[in-house]
């Protein structure tokens, strides 16, 4: 696949089948996107994958929790403490184009926790992954740990597969640890379901949009 085709056909995908993907193939994908550029290649990023009953027994922990209400805050701020636009906009653009294709009204607080709680169950993916960083890192990190999530995602895409980077992960990033045992010194900074997408599936239809370069490029008067 050409690298633009990569970049231009990415989505976030919320449909798989179950498909077992070979540990060959994940190692192969992390070993690409280990080729991410980072400030003084220090390399900052740690992954935890997660398939079979582990992931299952994981799957059942995290859907208690969410049934429970007991999602405590995230170890770190994702989104904007004050929405404003054209922010606010895109965010609903893109939330009310996917309850559209699940036939979810608005106003349906049962079917919207109900979607929202298959993020839990990877989609249906066969594979999951955690995306880690030591805490003591600072801003620099995390946009290193960006370029690598991202390989993750062209990579996967050079296999057949395709993914979903996930945050809703960090509202039960307790659980997560307890379950995988994962470090006390590092933060939990997002999840990811990768597998075969279910071309059936009519959430995976879903395509938003993006701005012209127009509207965010600024050229200097010699360009």
């Amino acid at each position: 696949m050409q690298v633009h085709a990569a970049i231009e056909g990415r989505r976030s995908i919320r449909g798989f089948r179950p498909d077992k993907v070979p540990r060959a193939t994940i190692e192969a994908i992390l070993r690409i996107a280990a080729r991410a550029p980072s400030g003084s290649n220090i390399q900052p990023w740690k992954v935890r994958v997660t398939t079979g009953a582990e992931k299952q027994r994981l799957s059942a922990a995290l859907l208690a929790a969410h049934a429970g209400g007991a999602a405590g805050p995230r170890e770190y701020q994702y989104y904007p403490r004050h929405w404003r636009e054209p922010y606010l906009a895109r965010r609903r653009a893109t939330g009310w184009g996917l309850y559209g294709l699940l036939g979810i009204g608005k106003g349906d607080r049962a079917a919207t926790e109900a979607w929202h709680a298959r993020n839990f169950e990877f989609f249906g993916a066969s594979v999951g992954l955690f995306f880690l960083m030591d805490r003591d890192m600072e801003h620099g990190s995390w946009l290193d740990m960006g370029m690598f999530i991202q390989s993750v995602m062209l990579a996967a895409r050079g296999f057949g597969l395709e993914s979903c980077a996930q945050a809703a992960f960090c509202d039960h990033h307790a659980v997560v640890r307890r379950e995988l045992g994962l470090p006390e010194d590092q933060v939990l900074v997002c999840g990811m379901s990768l597998g075969f997408a279910d071309a059936e599936a009519p959430q995976n239809r879903l395509v938003t949009a993006r701005e012209e370069p127009e509207a965010f490029v600024t050229f200097g008067p010699e360009a």
